[in-house]
């Protein structure tokens, strides 16, 4: 994993983090125990989700860079269909209040999207890495 990967991670995962605090908290106050657990799962599965996707897009981004913009499409929709499914499939489920459960997802989307925004503007991130002195030509050492 590269710096700025670790750093994009970083700052999305800490407001993540943050507001899943606040939101466990609320759904507490709201919701007693359910909500609680609604949220702080909701939460973890949308940070889990993103975070996932961006590390599989930091590893194809450097291992095919040409594939870079069709991986991206392919795992954000593969994100947003699996997220789907795991709302479809716990629609019912009894140990956590669903909708609690649904703001946390889209609480967490936000905050991660969010944090994952600030961290891309302040990450000076180069557009054109030179190639070192001991490179052959083509780019590979």
């Amino acid at each position: 994993m590269q710096s700025n990967d670790a750093a994009i991670i970083r700052g999305a995962a800490i407001p993540t983090a943050a507001v899943g605090v606040l939101a466990v908290a609320i759904g507490a106050a709201v919701a007693a125990v359910d909500g609680a657990v609604g949220v702080a799962l909701g939460v973890l599965l949308a940070a889990f989700f993103f975070g996932g996707g961006l590390l599989s897009l930091g590893y194809v981004g450097r291992r095919w860079p040409e594939l870079f913009f069709g991986a991206a499409f392919l795992i954000y929709t593969t994100q947003m269909v699996l997220l789907a499914a795991a709302l479809f499939l716990l629609r019912d489920a009894s140990f956590l209040n669903t909708r609690a459960f649904a703001i946390g997802v889209m609480a967490g989307t936000a905050a991660w999207l969010a944090g994952q925004v600030r961290a891309h503007v302040r990450t000076k991130v180069p557009y054109v890495v030179p190639e070192s002195a001991g490179a052959a030509p083509g780019g590979r050492p």
